[in-house]
């Protein structure tokens, strides 16, 4: 029996347990409340569900349990986004302003749509522009006619039979345009990855027709440089400040693509930015090579992920060539090829673990469009020139697979084009994320838009994926990204035909969602 000798003594006795239970740690997130975010094949574009209102009889679904670990950090992501091309500015061209500008604040708000913040465009033509071009005249040696007045002088019309007769409601309107009236959407913070299909044809040896195939002759490989050095400055005076740059978009069609392309091998690439690119650029001021972060990032590389590592590593491995690269930029093509090779996880493995001190941006994908079935192609097997495939699943698996290891940023390929997927002079006519018909101005959102906003809307620039650990579940696919906010998005890919329950463990708090079949969910924690 306890034997207290004043009354002071008994009270320390009976009031210290409730100390100890008040002194118990509150948990970050206890104040935390989920709003969930669902796309589906049965309809749902990125619609806001109620954890609560979504939670019905549960005790025959399947159950998935995921628990977050917010502290465990990993790569810092740059953003998500689509391309600025010529035939998206002529799609924007053919509409009324008022639509446009609906358009454009759809793709770049982050209250008002998908918010994109990653993006790209191209250096001269590129196989989404409706002629060939470049910046000079034929034969100019010292760039004295370099001008970037073929991104800002609008359209005629009869570019090619694709654009012959259709309307323009704004003729001016062209390429610089459309990146200086996205920038001003409220809110819109993007950057830009610039990359060249081809230099002009003089310049190169072995072209099958204009611009297309062949290599850049060695001899021209200082002027090459410079004339890209001088498009960074060009665009810089018209207010556009690129992001990164790559030298060459996909360096290895050299002798089967049918649009503007340009052949480096490994070596050549490497040899390419360590005499001429790269110092050019710091020439110029454009690359900082105390801090790649702080000036023009260079990305090597950009084309299809599955070959990456053996090309990259001729410019790494060479120090003289790895210190103007900030990293490595890579596509998803041989789409078909994705699933079955467990979307090249392997590889992005490698890449992550051979050069961790360089960047991984996924800088291109696409596919062929249905024009008849643009919506509905997406949720099931469709065929296009990789092969059959489900787009809506393919993107999903990509995606998360791409963050999960190591990359740090996605880039889906023309940002607009028509209902038809045009205009393309070579008949390979593609999806995007926003389709216009030229004629009847009618504006479709494609899944793919409400695909890519579950992770440019919820992972805005410098949030970092983080830790989580749960059970395998077949068809089930996730990822995670604390905000530097503090909120966290969760985005979840159900590929089943049914619905599953997912609990999310966060610290003390748990959030309880149903993901329908064959749907995305973005589950944002936040105060």
């Amino acid at each position: 029996m306890k034997i207290f000798n004043s009354k002071k003594e008994w009270l320390k006795y009976m009031v210290l347990p409730f100390l100890l239970i008040n002194c118990t740690p509150k948990s970050t997130y206890q104040n935390y409340v989920s709003d969930v975010y669902q796309t589906s094949q049965s309809g749902d574009n990125l619609k806001l569900v109620s954890s609560e209102g979504s939670i019905s009889d549960s005790k025959d679904l399947k159950k998935v349990s995921i628990e977050i670990f917010p502290n465990e950090e990993f790569q810092k992501y740059y953003g998500f986004g689509a391309s600025f091309t010529e035939s998206s500015a002529w799609n924007l061209a053919t509409i009324p302003v008022e639509s446009r500008k609906k358009v454009l604040t759809k793709l770049f708000s982050p209250s008002e749509g998908a918010g994109f913040t990653l993006t790209r465009t191209h250096i001269n033509s590129s196989d989404y522009s409706n002629t060939h071009y470049t910046y000079v005249e034929d034969g100019d040696k010292d760039l004295s006619t370099f001008n970037i007045n073929e991104d800002l002088k609008g359209f005629s019309g009869d570019e090619n039979d694709q654009v012959t007769g259709i309307e323009l409601v704004e003729p001016g309107y062209d390429l610089i345009p459309m990146i200086l009236e996205a920038s001003s959407i409220p809110g819109a913070d993007f950057k830009i990855i610039a990359s060249p299909w081809s230099p002009p044809s003089w310049m190169k040896t072995g072209e099958t027709s204009e611009m297309t195939n062949g290599s850049l002759l060695p001899e021209y490989y200082g002027l090459w440089a410079e004339y890209i050095s001088k498009y960074v400055s060009a665009y810089k005076e018209q207010g556009i400040k690129l992001w990164g740059i790559t030298p060459q978009n996909e360096p290895l069609h050299a002798h089967d693509a049918r649009w503007d392309s340009n052949g480096f091998t490994p070596e050549q690439g490497r040899d390419f930015l360590k005499n001429h690119l790269g110092p050019q650029l710091v020439k110029d001021g454009h690359l900082n090579l105390d801090d790649l972060e702080s000036g023009l990032r260079v990305l090597i590389y950009d084309h299809n992920k599955s070959t990456m590592n053996e090309y990259v590593s001729a410019t790494y491995k060479d120090p003289e060539a790895s210190k103007y690269a900030w990293g490595t930029a890579f596509h998803w093509y041989t789409n078909s090829e994705l699933k079955k090779n467990n979307w090249y996880a392997e590889e992005l493995a490698e890449l992550q673990k051979t050069w961790p001190n360089k960047g991984m941006i996924h800088s291109e994908s696409s596919i062929d469009i249905d024009a008849n079935d643009p919506i509905g192609q997406y949720w099931r097997a469709s065929t296009d020139y990789a092969g059959t495939f489900v787009p809506f699943e393919t993107y999903a698996y990509d995606v998360i697979t791409d963050l999960n290891h190591g990359t740090q940023g996605y880039v889906e390929w023309c940002s607009i084009l028509s209902n038809e997927g045009k205009p393309n002079p070579y008949d390979n006519f593609n999806s995007a994320p926003v389709l216009i018909n030229p004629v009847t101005d009618e504006v479709i959102y494609t899944p793919l838009y409400y695909l890519l906003s579950h992770f440019s809307k919820f992972i805005r620039p410098d949030a970092k994926r983080i830790n989580l650990k749960g059970e395998t579940t077949k068809g089930i696919i996730y990822t995670a990204a604390k905000n530097i906010d503090g909120s966290i998005a969760v985005v979840v890919y159900n590929n089943n035909k049914e619905t599953h329950e997912v609990t999310i463990t966060l610290e003390t708090e748990t959030f309880t969602t149903q993901i329908s079949p064959k749907a995305m969910q973005t589950i944002h924690l936040h105060q």
